[in-house]
């Protein structure tokens, strides 16, 4: 299939990109670059528009053919999301609008929705089931429910064909190290935990010594990003057999702390972490871990990526190779 990949020049979905053409898919990257990299889109078309632009969004189903649309273009910083709501519900929901609207013009009727365990907000039970009441916390949790919200009237409505993935906490690098994760900022534990290692940082700061956990730090579920972007891939072709629309978690089912992170860091690397204890973040629940047993019953995706620090491995290969793409030999990134 021809694919349009919105924000396939970031994180996830430059992997996402790698995973349909290993698949024998033909995608085509939308991105506006404001978050993204140029040099994530390796040899794949780059098409530069912005969600907000109904016209670029036309533009770029138009010139890619695309019979389908994995949609990662969003903004997705918690923190950043309080205080800018505006920013969040203008990128993440008006933006998804328009694409939905072009998408119904060229009909294009399939599409893959990122989405997040942050629309379930606070745990009150785990793991955490695609069943759990969803009230996120925040508005970058609540702009990606918005938009499930939008995906099944439009079903509803239109019938639009859609899967919703709400993925835990992704991780990791590819494993030939050409593609990583390179945020400004960086949020993310793993990523920081390691920029502590190399000195880009002066240390990671653990926020919360005092949680009801074994050790006191948080407890999250790490996916291996290249472990998300197959599960992409098989959600297109369920929806491309005619699989009906649905939501799934992923997540591995293995939750780690933040001082699990540290020793897997420091093991992985032969170097030691500087960290230093810090106050609970606000809205922090204790531990975030997924059940994925419905996409692995439905859809027969497993992670591949289960230990943790195989997980970390791959991202100390990309960190040890600069852990930015302007760092990269010959690169051209903005």
């Amino acid at each position: 299939m021809k694919v349009l990949v919105t924000g396939g020049a970031g994180y996830i979905g430059s992997h996402a990109v790698r995973a349909l053409s290993a698949r024998g898919h033909e995608p085509f990257i939308f991105d506006n670059l404001s978050r993204g990299h140029r040099e994530a889109a390796l040899d794949t078309p780059l098409l530069v528009g912005d969600l907000l632009s109904a016209d670029d969004v036309s533009n770029a189903l138009r010139a890619s053919g695309a019979e389908a649309v994995l949609h990662f273009a969003a903004l997705t910083y918690v923190g950043e999301s309080v205080g800018h709501p505006d920013a969040y519900y203008r990128n993440n929901a008006a933006g998804t609008m328009n694409l939905l609207d072009s998408m119904r013009k060229a009909k294009v009727s399939k599409i893959i929705f990122s989405s997040t365990a942050a629309t379930y907000g606070d745990p009150i039970r785990t793991p955490i089931d695609e069943d759990h009441p969803q009230n996120p916390v925040n508005p970058y949790g609540r702009s990606k429910l918005m938009v499930e919200w939008m995906l099944r009237d439009q079903a509803d409505a239109f019938g639009l064909k859609f899967t919703a993935l709400r993925y835990f906490n992704a991780a990791g690098s590819s494993l030939d190290g050409r593609i990583g994760e390179d945020h400004d900022p960086e949020t993310h534990l793993i990523p920081r935990v390691l920029m502590a290692i190399t000195g880009e940082i002066p240390e990671v700061t653990i926020l919360g010594t005092d949680w009801n956990t074994p050790d006191g730090t948080c407890i999250r579920d790490y996916i291996h990003v290249e472990d998300l972007a197959d599960a992409h891939v098989l959600a297109l072709e369920h929806l491309a057999r005619g699989g009906a629309s649905a939501a799934w978690n992923l997540g591995t089912g293995n939750g780690h702390s933040v001082r699990e992170v540290i020793r897997s860091a420091e093991k992985v690397s032969g170097r030691r972490v500087p960290a230093v204890a810090g106050p609970r973040r606000a809205g922090d629940p204790s531990m975030l871990v997924a059940s994925s047993a419905r996409i692995q019953r439905e859809l027969g995706w497993k992670p591949k990526h289960t230990e943790l620090d195989s997980i970390v491995k791959s991202a100390w290969q990309w960190i040890e190779k600069g852990g930015r793409y302007a760092k990269l030999p010959g690169s051209k990134a903005k």
